[in-house]
């Protein structure tokens, strides 16, 4: 599960699979846009305590570091935790990674003042259980900004037909639309503040290397045909966390 989870990425792939999604072309350029989306709603994250809640092998957690951050990541994944420790090690970077499940993190509330989740709801058992621990542990004021995994688009139909082919990862993922997004943050008590749209190239190296310039755009039109959901959404200043 990943914090640091590439589009075509999932919880049962090890920190191998990153690697090798990273190396290529059309991966390279998808998940820059996926974390430039998420960056943007982040903005200057400098001495602000962060969540990455499904951290997967630390990259974007360590990333955050590097810019100020108080980092903790989680993840369900063993190997993804060892691989986010020993890449945090290796780049003399301070950031704490712990295993466990997003549906019940082992922290107190009002904790952070920014939670990061990128990828997970696909995998989860609960969503809204989910929603309801990240809102837990924000702060009062505090921001959670959220990727996943679009439902209309063609990434999406190709990962259903992967899923009806006997892709057992596939077929129990779920995908998302930008407003049951917008449900999820509600009903845990949070006020969506902006959903953009992600990636609306084909799952094609030539395709994202030559129209990913205009992803931008589209996702400021429409999430309609985008790969990937980016949202942000805070903590009222007095709204207090579900224990």
């Amino acid at each position: 599960m990943n914090g640091a989870s590439p589009t075509e990425i999932t919880t049962d792939l090890g920190p191998e699979a990153y690697s090798r999604w990273r190396a290529s072309e059309l991966g390279s350029i998808t998940e820059m846009l996926e974390d430039r989306s998420l960056l943007d709603f982040i903005g200057d994250p400098k001495d602000r305590d962060l969540l990455d809640v499904g951290c997967g092998d630390g990259t974007l957690a360590i990333s955050l570091s590097d810019r100020g951050a108080k980092v903790v990541g989680i993840d369900v994944s063993q190997a993804m935790i060892e691989a986010a420790t020993q890449r945090a090690a290796s780049s003399k970077t301070d950031v704490s990674f712990h295993l466990g499940k997003a549906e019940c993190l082992p922290f107190e509330a009002e904790q952070f003042d920014l939670v990061l989740a990128k990828t997970i709801l696909c995998f989860v058992d609960d969503a809204s259980d989910t929603f309801a621990e990240m809102a837990r542990v924000l702060r009062p004021g505090g921001q959670l900004v959220i990727g996943e995994l679009g439902k209309w688009s063609p990434w999406a139909v190709q990962r259903y037909i992967r899923g009806w082919s006997g892709s057992s990862l596939w077929h129990r993922a779920h995908f998302w639309t930008a407003s049951e997004l917008r449900s999820l943050a509600e009903n845990a008590g949070l006020e969506v503040t902006d959903v953009r749209g992600v990636i609306y190239y084909p799952r094609s190296r030539l395709a994202a290397r030559m129209l990913y310039r205009f992803d931008g755009k589209l996702g400021r039109l429409t999430t309609v045909g985008a790969a990937f959901l980016a949202m942000s959404a805070r903590k009222s200043e007095d709204h207090k966390a579900v224990t």
